[in-house]
């Protein structure tokens, strides 16, 4: 990774540059300072997802999920640990398919839990499934080099 890298903050909305070399240093929207590299899961809606989908140059990986799916309850701490795992190299995010159904259309989500992972503004590959956090790692892994 060279140059600047944008992200968009998942607060706000704000598209970010960053300076690759800087990604583990924890940077911060300019906007309003959240981290953008912390490691932390982020709950999106489709608007913020379509742009960090088409905008971020840093690897993103999505878990759709629902409230009322036992599995996708059972893997969410799981996720948050790959989500430590991952950073700084990539970017984890949840959507509720509930609360977002056009989101579940949009990416032609058959089963919950579904992973996609992006990367240049498109999908790279996805997995369904409930999977432990060295899985997620490893599915990520698979797919895009990352320094984690």
């Amino acid at each position: 990774m060279s140059g600047a890298m944008k992200m968009v903050c998942h607060d706000c909305g704000t598209v970010n540059r960053v300076p690759a070399a800087r990604l583990g240093a924890g940077p911060k929207c300019g906007t309003c300072g959240t981290k953008l590299t912390a490691g932390k899961v982020r709950e999106l809606d489709l608007k913020t997802l379509e742009k960090s989908v088409r905008t971020d140059d840093v690897p993103l990986l999505v878990d759709f999920w629902a409230p009322w799916c036992g599995p996708c309850r059972m893997m969410a701490p799981e996720f948050a640990k790959a989500g430590d795992m991952l950073a700084p190299g990539v970017r984890l995010a949840k959507i509720d398919t509930q609360s977002h159904p056009d989101a579940a259309i949009r990416y032609s989500i058959r089963g919950i839990p579904a992973l996609i992972l992006f990367r240049g503004g498109r999908e790279v590959a996805r997995k369904a499934g409930a999977m432990p956090a060295a899985g997620i790692a490893a599915f990520v892994r698979a797919h895009v080099k990352t320094d984690a």
